[in-house]
């Protein structure tokens, strides 16, 4: 199945684009995700519970995946 992977800020520094689209098994979960984007990027930059949304609603990291699905991951921000 294939996934849209939306990143922001510095996960796009990380990523080296903005969007990607990744193939994953039937039924992956997002942390299954998670884990293959690590090995890929050889980094711990993106930490292994990023905040995410599935078709823009948040989502846990034992949320299967469908094909087509697009998640976006979000960047901790601070304010002040």
């Amino acid at each position: 199945m294939r996934v849209k992977c939306l990143f922001f800020a510095t996960y796009r520094d990380v990523a080296g684009a903005a969007e990607l689209e990744l193939e994953l098994p039937e039924n992956s979960t997002v942390s299954a995700l998670v884990r293959h984007l690590r090995a890929q990027f050889a980094t711990s930059a993106l930490p292994t519970s990023p905040v995410v949304a599935v078709n823009q609603v948040y989502a846990s990291l034992d949320t299967v995946l469908g094909d087509g699905d697009e998640v976006a991951f979000i960047p901790p921000v601070a304010g002040g």
